[in-house]
């Protein structure tokens, strides 16, 4: 489906009035404001509707992306939004330091059953709230260097990371990314944090498996934790999908080399399923994907599991960090100084876990993994042909994520000029068909609402190859 005209003047005039409105009052995230209203077209958006977003003037955007990788159902889900109507209408948020309620704790107890397993691997037991993704990942990253503070390892006080990861833009979660565009500025405030070969498999030399450089990586890890034994609290790393570093993928046989490293060291391993977790990667979470190890099962379970972004279907911000029983007993003391005091106003928020509750009965009522699967090989299909485009390297899938490399000539690691901004003319020439693709640099990628349907993902293919043939003609003419 091509976008709508809407009524035509009418509806420019209520679009054109919005932007003026906001451009005179908001600063946008993850915007350089100067490319407001000419570069960059400011969308005023009116309302949702499963994958589609109306604006004011009446046109029908496909959200390519789930706004930010948050929708999992489609906008305005009416089972989600039930749940928040019906919970404001009895208690719409209390503190969580001192008191509990339902939605919270019904909440802990469904994650916590839901939560990876590995056979012989004390089960993660407890959860900690938050109010987004990069909240979360600064408790999880809190809670592993207090919990060595608490036992007397006070030389436990650096972190892992791997190179080209990205965990969020608050200071602890940026010291552990490795992105140069969000953390160059900020260097100088930021924790020191070490970072490991990455083991995404675009950087596979000539004859190299994706498994093979995951191997090779791997080794670099155990290089950096020897030669910082007894120094590290844990190792951070995003399981399957480097996102925002440009939808990186990797051989999952990684997550299970990482693992055994970090037992083998007495490291915490800290997964970020902010933006794989729940569905995305064709499994509930990413870390079910590791091969089998000693206990025989497929999977891995980490120390910590940072969860948000899909949590509550796109609906609310709200983050979980799951964690082990014997990490939460190490905080038990009558010293309030060896207690996890970090807190936010609005920690679990009542909405947002009702919105969560919401979402996860879902997955148990409409067979969503089975349905992304399927999903997921028509989107295989679809994609298929850009495979020996020309100019693009790399075309790479993870379940419902697809992910299309440009490059100089198609060779690996040969990007164009940063001056020629494909990404930019290929985003502009995908909303002018009506679809929000927000490409990461040269990377154009594909991360739809499960709700999509054939139509919209023809629709997808379609302008992607549109906006790829605009992005090289208009690029090379810059």
């Amino acid at each position: 489906m091509l976008a709508e005209a809407g009524d035509s003047a009418a509806g420019e005039e209520r679009a054109e009035h919005w932007r003026k409105r906001d451009l005179a009052v908001l600063w946008h995230p993850c915007t350089q404001m100067r490319e407001h209203p000419e570069t960059l077209p400011l969308l005023p958006i009116a309302r949702g509707e499963g994958p589609w977003l109306i604006g004011h003037d009446g046109r029908r955007y496909l959200d390519a992306i789930s706004s930010w990788w948050t929708n999992l159902f489609g906008h305005a889900e009416p089972r989600i939004a039930e749940a928040i109507a019906t919970q404001a209408r009895t208690l719409e948020h209390v503190m969580l330091a001192g008191c509990s309620h339902a939605p919270a704790v019904e909440l802990a107890e469904k994650l916590l059953a839901l939560a990876p397993r590995e056979t012989g691997r004390a089960p993660l037991a407890k959860v900690f709230y938050a109010d987004n993704g990069s909240a979360g990942v600064e408790v999880a990253l809190k809670m592993a260097f207090h919990w060595f503070h608490n036992r007397g390892e006070t030389g436990r006080r650096k972190f892992i990371a791997l190179e080209g990861g990205y965990h969020g833009e608050t200071l602890g979660a940026l010291a552990v990314g490795d992105i140069p565009l969000y953390r160059r500025v900020y260097a100088p405030l930021l924790a020191e944090a070490m970072f490991a070969p990455s083991p995404d498999a675009y950087l596979c030399e000539p004859g190299e498996t994706p498994a093979q450089r995951a191997h090779r990586a791997a080794e670099g890890l155990r290089e950096l934790l020897e030669r910082h034994a007894g120094e590290v609290c844990a190792l951070i790393l995003e399981p399957r999908v480097q996102c925002a570093g440009g939808m990186r993928m990797h051989d999952s046989v990684y997550l299970r080399l990482a693992r055994e490293l970090c037992d083998a060291h007495g490291v915490f391993l800290i997964a970020d399923e902010i933006a794989v977790g729940f569905g995305r990667t064709g499994t509930m979470f990413a870390c079910e994907q590791a091969p089998a190890g000693a206990g025989g099962a497929d999977g891995i379970a980490p120390d910590f599991l940072c969860l948000s972004k899909g949590l509550t279907g796109g609906a609310l911000p709200l983050a979980a960090v799951l964690t082990t029983q014997g990490i939460y007993d190490g905080f038990l003391d009558d010293s309030r100084e060896r207690a996890f005091l970090h807190s936010h106003s609005y920690t679990g928020n009542p909405l947002a876990c009702a919105a969560a509750l919401a979402t996860l009965d879902i997955f148990e009522t409409d067979a969503v993994i089975a349905g992304n699967r399927a999903t997921a090989a028509r989107m295989a299909e679809l994609a298929a042909p850009f495979v020996d485009h020309p100019q693009i390297a790399d075309v790479r899938q993870a379940g419902m994520v697809v992910a299309f490399e440009l490059s100089r000539n198609g060779e690996r690691r040969t990007p164009f000029a940063p001056a020629a901004r494909l990404g930019l003319h290929a985003y502009r020439a995908a909303l002018a068909r009506g679809v929000v693709l927000r490409p990461l640099g040269d990377v154009l990628y594909w991360m739809p609402p499960y709700c999509i349907d054939d139509d919209a993902l023809q629709l997808l293919a379609d302008t992607t190859g549109i906006a790829i043939e605009h992005a090289l003609r208009t690029g090379a003419c810059d």
